[in-house]
C-alpha cells in the first residue's frame, strides 16, 4: 500500500560541469508521486505504516505558511484515507493565503491557525489537539523519517557509488537520513535554506543514530527561509533551460543547486567527482517569477 517506485537518477549534461570534469546526477525524488513528492514521502512512509498498525486514522502535524510537509501530509491523508489536521504558524493566515494552504485545505486537511508565540509551545498544542491523532513533528522528522530517507540512499548505491551526496536542508531530517546511510568514502553535504544561527548542525547531530561526519554549508540561504534574489531566480531559469526543463524551486532545491555550481567553480570538488544532488520536490512552492 505504501510502496512507490524507485526514483530515477538523471545525469546532468552541462558545459560548466564538463569544463571541470565533474559528473552531476539528480536523484529525482520529485517524480515518485504526483503530490506526495520528494523527501516528504520518504519521511512519511514508515510513519504512515506505523499509524495504520497502531489503529490511527487521523494525523496531526505542524508547519508554516509554505510548508512542504503540510502539503504532503494533506495529500497523503487524502491518498491513504487519513483525516488530517495541520496547526499552522500565523494567526493572520487563512486557507486562501497561498497555494500550499489552499491545496492542503482542498485535500480535506483541517487548518488551525495559531499565533507565533503559541506555535513555539508545540508540546502543549499536541496535548490540546492530539489525543486521538498520530502526531507528526514539524517537518516530519523523527526516527521513522530517517529510516525512510535511508531507503533513498540505498537506491542511489544500486546505480552509482558517489563521492558526494548533496541535499537542501530545512529542519535537517533528510540530511540526517543521508548521513546515516552513506557508505565508504561518500561525503554528505547539506545546503541550509535558512539562517541557522550556528545551531542547525547541532540539531542534525542529535538526529543521527550514531556519530558520523558531514558538512553543513550555510552560505547559500540567500538571507533566510523562502527569501530569494534576482541572481538566484536567474540561475534557476538558466539551469532549467540547459537541462530539459528539470524544474527547481527557490526555497530549497534552487539554493542547493546554486551552491553546488558555485563550489564547483571554486574548485571545491576534485576532478572526476561523481556528485548526486537529491531533488526533494516542493515544486508547488515555485515563485511566480519561475512560472
Amino acid at each position: 500500500m505504501f510502496q512507490l517506485p524507485h526514483s530515477p537518477l538523471t545525469l546532468i549534461k552541462d558545459a560548466v560541469l564538463a569544463s571541470y570534469n565533474i559528473k552531476l546526477y539528480i536523484k529525482r525524488d520529485d517524480l515518485i508521486h504526483p503530490t506526495v513528492t520528494g523527501n516528504k514521502w520518504r519521511k512519511l512512509k514508515f510513519n504512515l505504516i506505523e499509524a495504520k498498525e497502531k489503529g490511527f486514522d487521523q494525523l496531526l502535524t505542524f508547519g508554516g505558511a509554505y510548508s512542504n510537509h503540510i502539503y504532503a501530509t494533506a495529500a497523503a491523508g487524502k491518498e491513504f484515507g487519513f483525516k488530517t489536521v495541520g496547526i499552522i504558524r500565523g494567526d493572520e493566515l487563512t486557507p486562501d493565503s497561498n497555494d500550499t494552504l489552499r491545496y492542503a485545505h482542498d485535500c480535506g486537511m483541517e487548518l488551525i491557525f495559531v499565533t507565533r508565540l503559541d506555535y513555539n509551545f508545540r508540546n502543549r498544542l499536541t496535548r490540546q489537539y492530539g489525543e486521538k491523532f498520530y502526531v507528526l513533528p514539524e517537518g516530519g522528522t523523527n526516527d521513522l523519517a530517517i529510516k525512510g530517507v535511508n531507503e533513498m540512499v540505498d537506491e542511489i548505491y544500486e546505480v552509482i557509488d558517489p563521492d558526494f551526496i548533496c541535499s537542501a536542508v530545512g529542519t535537517g531530517g533528510t540530511l540526517a537520513g543521508i548521513v546515516s546511510g552513506v557508505r565508504g568514502t561518500t561525503k554528505a553535504i547539506g545546503f541550509a535554506s535558512l539562517k541557522g544561527k550556528g545551531l542547525l548542525k547541532g540539531q542534525i547531530e542529535k538526529l543521527l543514530p550514531f556519530e558520523k561526519e558531514f558538512e553543513l554549508n550555510e552560505q547559500y540561504h540567500f538571507d533566510g527561509y523562502a527569501k530569494t534574489t534576482p541572481e538566484l531566480i536567474e540561475f534557476i531559469k538558466g539551469f532549467e533551460e540547459r537541462n530539459n526543463g528539470i524544474q527547481l524551486e527557490q526555497v530549497y532545491t534552487g539554493k542547493m543547486m546554486f551552491g553546488i555550481y558555485d563550489l564547483i567553480k571554486q574548485g571545491y570538488f576534485p576532478e572526476n567527482s561523481n556528485i548526486v544532488a537529491v531533488h526533494t520536490g516542493g515544486l508547488q512552492g515555485r515563485s511566480e517569477e519561475l512560472k
